[in-house]
């Protein structure tokens, strides 16, 4: 028995957990409250693609009548194929049966539906040892034509990464979601409800919080909440998470808390606390920014004088309870950056609450969980990494920041090589200038392997409205340094942004064309604008040169329909821009004319054909910054006095010889300035208690040397910056 359980509903990620709840029993487990986490996604995954479920679904087929498509009645055809090697698929997704990839590889192994039509060139996109990726991806392919086979003849609204969606989205009146919601249950309804009652017998929990991050996750929420209030009536139910608290903000309908007792926004440890003493304490009805329903009205109630608990507070995430082996790694795209959102079992970890930035005119700014910015110390942030090393036996964490800091993830690489831990991770961040290359080296040093951030619009003039803080020539110049640091660069890009015209979008993929030529940024995405009310533009519409058209809202209140006076159709875009990127990323079509990616007329682009090629040729700069902190990356050289003679002079040098993990690095300095140096390392070590600044090495050198620029920008010295002697 528990006081709480905490479910995520279906579906978020195949491959490892949406760590709301994680977070959230961590937090807990600081108060000493007991409790319980689920994710039903990957639960119902796991029964629902089983040898006995898929001869359901065939057998309901088939009876039913509904195998309608040529595509359908092959999947249905070749049944047999698919029962017999589904459970081996299945075990192989999640590395339990790593041999059957050689199986998977072979022609004929799996039975092929429409996804394979699409099949990318394997031995480009893997080579011929990548065995491994490969049978994910011929695997996912399959997985994707029993998907096509469960929507088009059991349930409609079955997707990996969410469910009944479109009932979630722009729900500005309840009526259509309570409509659904009155109908029988559906096929992954009936499997979610079993899977849940099971828990709900089990755990005997006080209170069921349900997380809810997306449109996707809403319906079944309230399906589960329904089949609660029916079948144990003693418990409360609440709902928290990134949908209520973009999207339920202004809540009035009190039929949804027909479903749900507490309906709570924005972080939620201080509100989960309250509702637990509120609801198993029987304590005061002090609550904070949490709705009820009190007299048959919706009630916000935030009357709890209780400061919300720093970020540093909130304890190390717990993934206790949730079944790590069972989540399923996934291929979609044969693109090594894209991959990492769906393969791999990634733990989530944040460096900072909020954003640092916190400007982008896109954005919801004005909520808490953008606007509040509290970074967490490096030091607490790695001893939550080997917390959570300790529980999962995973070393791969993805820091879900909405941006994260710069100079927080300097701190955070420093005491990772620190401490010598092996991990892996990656992290959302703004192309800023601040990304030098060293520290994209440093970064890549203490195990950074990708990044991905938002190059949105690649115009200048758009990017300023938007108030990003960057330029495109900037953007290309931090994606270089990424990538020549061996670090992967994901670009989110946007289009149909106010004003926006044809030309900049044009132009836009012109130079997303040249940065993916240019091997610099390696993956992308392109989403067309969204008007969200919360942002600077849904609050100020007018300035941005749009009309919006507000609706009567009683439910959901986010995404705001409007008119651009541009009058121009964005959405005619949408298929050309995917198409174009899905070639760049595998490498291809970089000579196709622009306008053959598009079935209309367009501009032609008025962007320059090497303009950021233009942009990475900026002059190398002999200047370091007087706060910058020296590290060295390398290790222990030998030292060895040699003698040189020349023109009949002799005079003695000092060697060293560098072992650097793929090559031997030697250079020779004078013996006095060398023996300073050589002393100087174990200070530079990031081992070292306090790594020494630009400006105090300087000081240091100039007690008994002249000219430390002279020394630093040195050839010798140079050339053991390639290696690992950084300034940052």
């Amino acid at each position: 028995m528990k006081d709480l359980l905490l479910i995520t509903p279906p579906f978020t990620q195949l491959n490892t957990p949406y760590p709301a709840t994680a977070y959230l029993k961590g937090f807990l487990n600081t108060k000493e409250i007991s409790s319980f986490q689920l994710d039903l996604g990957i639960e119902v995954i796991n029964t629902l693609f089983t040898r006995k479920e898929l001869q359901f679904l065939f057998d309901s087929a088939f009876e039913n009548k509904t195998i309608v498509t040529e595509n359908c009645e092959r999947i249905y055809g070749l049944r047999h194929a698919y029962l017999n090697s589904i459970e081996a698929v299945i075990s192989f997704l999640q590395g339990k049966n790593e041999t059957l990839a050689r199986q998977i590889c072979t022609d004929g192994f799996l039975p092929e539906a429409s996804r394979f039509n699409q099949l990318d060139d394997l031995d480009w996109a893997f080579g011929t040892m990548g065995m491994q990726d490969k049978a994910k991806h011929l695997a996912t392919l399959y997985l994707e034509d029993l998907s096509d086979f469960l929507v088009e003849c059991i349930d409609p609204n079955f997707g990996f990464s969410r469910y009944a969606e479109r009932l979630g989205r722009s729900a500005n009146s309840f009526d259509e979601l309570y409509e659904a919601l009155q109908g029988d249950l559906s096929y992954i309804d009936e499997l979610t409800i079993s899977t849940l009652h099971e828990h709900l017998t089990k755990v005997q929990p006080k209170l069921v919080c349900f997380s809810v991050p997306f449109p996707g996750n809403l319906y079944s929420a309230f399906r589960c909440a329904e089949h609660i209030k029916n079948n144990f009536p003693s418990i409360k139910i609440a709902m928290g998470g990134g949908f209520p608290n973009t999207e339920l903000r202004s809540i009035s309908d009190a039929r949804v808390f027909s479903f749900f007792d507490f309906i709570s926004l924005d972080d939620g440890e201080l509100p989960v606390e309250l509702l637990t003493n509120y609801c198993i304490n029987n304590s005061e009805t002090e609550l904070k920014r949490t709705f009820l329903l009190e007299n048959g009205v919706v009630t916000y109630k935030n009357n709890s004088a209780k400061p919300d608990y720093k970020h540093s507070e909130v304890g190390t995430p717990d993934y206790s309870d949730l079944l790590l082996d069972s989540y399923i790694s996934v291929i979609e795209v044969a693109n090594p950056m894209h991959s990492l959102w769906s393969d791999g079992r990634w733990n989530k970890l944040t460096m900072a609450h909020g954003c640092y930035w916190g400007k982008c005119t896109f954005c919801d700014v004005s909520l808490d969980y953008i606007k509040i910015y509290e970074p967490v110390a490096a030091r607490i942030l790695v001893d939550r990494m080997e917390e959570v090393i300790a529980q999962t036996n995973e070393n791969g964490f993805h820091f879900v920041d909405e941006a994260a800091p710069p100079s927080l993830m300097k701190a955070l690489a420093l005491e990772i090589l620190k401490r010598n831990l092996s991990v892996t991770w990656w992290a959302n961040i703004r192309f800023e200038k601040n990304f030098t290359q060293d520290l994209c080296l440093l970064l890549k040093a203490s195990g950074c392997i990708a990044i991905s951030g938002g190059l949105e619009v690649a115009s200048d003039r758009l990017l300023k409205l938007i108030d990003k803080g960057v330029t495109v020539e900037q953007v290309a110049q931090v994606t270089r340094n990424f990538t020549s640091a061996n670090i992967m660069v994901h670009s989110y890009l946007m289009y149909g942004y106010p004003t926006q015209t044809v030309q900049e979008t044009v132009d836009s993929l012109e130079m997303v064309r040249q940065l993916f030529q240019l091997g610099i940024i390696q993956s992308g995405f392109w989403h067309q604008f969204a008007l969200t009310a919360h942002s600077p533009i849904g609050l100020a519409p007018h300035d941005y040169g749009i009309v919006p058209t507000y609706e009567d809202i009683t439910f959901a209140n986010n995404d705001v329909q409007f008119k651009d006076n541009t009058g121009i159709d964005h959405g005619i875009f949408s298929f050309g821009l995917k198409k174009s990127l899905f070639n760049f990323m595998h490498g291809i079509g970089f000579d196709m004319p622009i306008q053959d990616w598009f079935d209309f007329t367009i501009p032609q682009t008025q962007i320059e054909p090497y303009f950021i090629e233009d942009s990475l040729n900026t002059p190398v700069e002999f200047k370091v910054k007087p706060n910058a902190k020296i590290v060295w990356i390398g290790g222990e050289p030998n030292s060895n006095v040699i003698t040189k003679t020349k023109r009949g002079k002799s005079w003695e040098m000092l060697s060293l010889t560098f072992y650097d993990k793929q090559e031997t690095i030697a250079i020779t300095l004078e013996l006095e300035e060398g023996t300073w140096f050589l002393n100087q390392l174990p200070n530079l070590m990031p081992s070292a208690d306090v790594l020494p600044s630009f400006k105090s090495l300087k000081s240091n050198f100039e007690k008994d040397f002249e000219n430390f620029e002279l020394f630093w920008f040195s050839k010798p010295i140079n050339h053991l910056k390639e290696f690992g002697l950084l300034a940052v």
